[in-house]
């Protein structure tokens, strides 16, 4: 790799390379001829970049102690010495990009110092300053559009989308679970409601929480959510929210739409490209096609294909000549093959961990995933309630008692239908939240994530024990009450150790406090307590002092049940102290016949 050396101005200075996929800087250090300290303006962090070699006489990629700053920092905080890099980026944020190109200042090599995809060239400058210009820009137009602030990578999320759809009429956005798909490509479809109606295919367990997500991030939007029958109605700003099985079911119904984009969440269910709703996806009229995955490759590299042909198959519709440039080399072990294949594939897929964004994230991100329910336990949840109507709810303490029976047969069948009717054989299939946390651990383990999954009933613990072996031949211990002392000790040290299991299945009472339990970093709570104190608790098992990386805390919510009521309630009591878990029932109970009803009754929607 040969280029410009750092020129004797830049021999003992701070530095600013662009990074580009994060819209970052990443400041370093160049004294006495060789890369130095991270200079002391925040936290260390290891990043490759393309530096002089030690007679100066070209560029090598190596790993540099840097801090990630973002262009608003790097635009005021206080560095002793900044090199030319620095100056030139300070004088194009100050400009708001608008001085990039010939106007404004050149940027020295220093500036751009990043390697491409195959590792043996530099991006160049006109691409770090394109970059910069593009998402500074859609990170102002998406502050208009949208009630969310962008971080920087999630606005180079949306520029990126523009440019490689633009180039390519496709993408696959491959961020890490956690790093904000949705909210990207909901910034991506809100900039273009004014065009054609748009398309989200996505698992069943998640068509409600898209709906809200749009509804949250982007109200001028509006949602369609279709189960089949005739086709949907479209208009510009229309997005229409469906699932894979509607999908696979009324596919030439949706073919018959010319769609301005169609999306496909979780896309991995695309991966075999013989299956019919692979099929059914491909029949799809769409200017612009997202494919949304935190696994892009489960067990082989034709699935990368599949979801390749899929978005551009212009650019690899030869899947023969996909397997022999990398697939089978890449098996033999090719190191110029895997190179080949990261610079063939740069151009539509964006694939960021949360490792390499760390800089620009909170300590804690909090995910509340809406699920839908199945039809078995939309007409199980229906059944139960009715039956309770018909009964009556009395009077006095057995009213208290009888509200908080009815609650927890709710709940129940929101976790899974077969916790109320006793048929447990198949689990899979029959519970939307059951599905959408099974997506979520599978991601987990495909990332080597370990995961926390707390839950405040017995039987669904050992439900979701039993379903986690069946699904990924995992065994997930299972920390509750009717554990002895010894025994809970085991499996905290056992869960410690660096080949500890992957998952830990907890009861929120016994598990929720007095543990620290950091080798994890994700956390999802599979049904709602009542006082968000309790689930907070929990959630500090793994954020606390020893922990190293962003916490991700997920929270799983059945819509239109009374988990919606429940999550309600959290909104407005989290910043209060002091409430009681018992709270929430009493205020229920409290409510005359009707009123109660009409929180517990389902909300149907379309």
């Amino acid at each position: 790799m040969t280029a410009p050396t750092l020129s004797n101005s830049e021999q003992r200075s701070i530095q600013a390379t662009y990074l580009p996929d994060r819209h970052m800087f990443a400041l370093w250090t160049w004294a006495d001829g060789a890369v130095g300290a991270a200079p002391p303006v925040g936290d260390d962090e290891t990043v490759s970049l393309a530096v002089p070699t030690p007679d100066l006489g070209g560029l090598e990629v190596t790993d540099v102690d840097c801090v990630l700053v973002e262009p608003d920092r790097l635009a005021a905080v206080p560095l002793d010495s900044p090199g030319p890099s620095v100056k030139a980026w300070r004088s194009w944020i100050e400009g708001g990009g608008d001085s990039i190109g010939s106007a404004g200042p050149a940027l020295p090599i220093a500036a751009h110092a990043v390697p491409d995809a195959t590792g043996v060239a530099v991006t160049t400058a006109e691409h770090a300053g394109g970059v910069f210009r593009r998402t500074t820009s859609v990170g102002a137009e998406m502050r208009t559009v949208l009630t969310a602030d962008l971080r920087p990578y999630q606005a180079r999320g949306v520029s990126w989308l523009r440019e490689s759809i633009e180039a390519h009429g496709g993408a696959v956005l491959a961020d890490e679970m956690g790093l904000g798909k949705t909210l990207q490509t909901i910034g991506w479809l809100a900039g273009r409601a004014a065009r054609a109606p748009q398309l989200v295919v996505c698992p069943t367990s998640l068509v409600g929480n898209w709906a809200h997500e749009i509804a949250r991030f982007a109200p001028g939007l509006r949602t369609v959510i279709w189960r089949g029958g005739p086709p949907p109605e479209v208009a510009g700003g229309t997005v229409v929210l469906t699932g894979y099985p509607t999908l696979r079911s009324h596919g030439p119904t949706l073919a018959g739409i010319r769609w301005s984009t169609a999306v496909f969440d979780e896309a991995q269910v695309l991966k075999n490209p013989r299956t019919q709703v692979s099929k059914a996806a491909r029949t799809l009229a769409a200017d612009a096609r997202i494919a949304l995955t935190g696994t892009p490759v489960e067990n082989h590299l034709d699935e990368l294909w599949a979801l390749l042909d899929l978005v551009a198959p212009h650019l690899f519709a030869n899947r023969a000549q996909f397997r022999r440039r990398f697939v089978r080399p890449i098996a033999d072990g090719s190191r110029a093959a895997s190179a080949r294949l990261r610079g063939a594939i740069e151009p539509v897929v964006l694939m960021r961990k949360k490792s390499q964004v760390a800089g620009s994230l909170p300590a804690k991100i909090h995910a509340d995933l809406i699920c839908d329910l199945s039809e078995e336990q939309e007409q199980l949840y229906d059944r139960l309630l009715d039956q309770v109507v018909d009964d009556g709810f009395g009077t006095g303490a057995r009213r208290q008692s009888k509200v908080l029976a009815v609650l927890t047969s709710l709940k129940q069948v929101c976790n899974h239908p077969g916790l109320i009717t006793d048929d447990l054989g198949e689990l899979a299939g029959r519970s939307g939240k059951l599905d959408l946390c099974t997506d979520i651990v599978a991601a987990n383990l495909e990332n080597d994530a370990p995961t926390l999954v707390f839950t405040q009933y017995r039987q669904t613990g050992e439900l979701l024990v039993r379903h986690f072996a069946e699904q990924f031949g995992v065994d997930a211990p299972f920390f509750h009450g009717g554990l002895n002392q010894e025994q809970r000790a085991d499996i905290v040290r056992r869960f410690r150790s660096d080949d500890g299991p992957k998952v830990l299945v907890l009861s929120l009472k016994a598990g929720g406090t007095g543990l620290t339990l950091t080798r994890a970093a994700d956390v999802i709570h599979f049904d709602r307590w009542w006082n968000p104190a309790v689930e907070a608790q929990a959630s500090d098992r793994v954020h606390r002092i020893g922990q190293t990386r962003t916490v991700t805390v997920t929270t799983l919510t059945t819509g239109t049940t009374v988990e919606e009521h429940i999550a309600a309630m959290h909104h407005r009591k989290s910043a209060l102290s002091g409430i009681t878990d018992v709270s929430g029932v009493a205020a229920l109970t409290r409510l005359d016949d009707d009123r109660l009803v009409e929180v517990l009754r389902r909300k149907r929607v379309n």
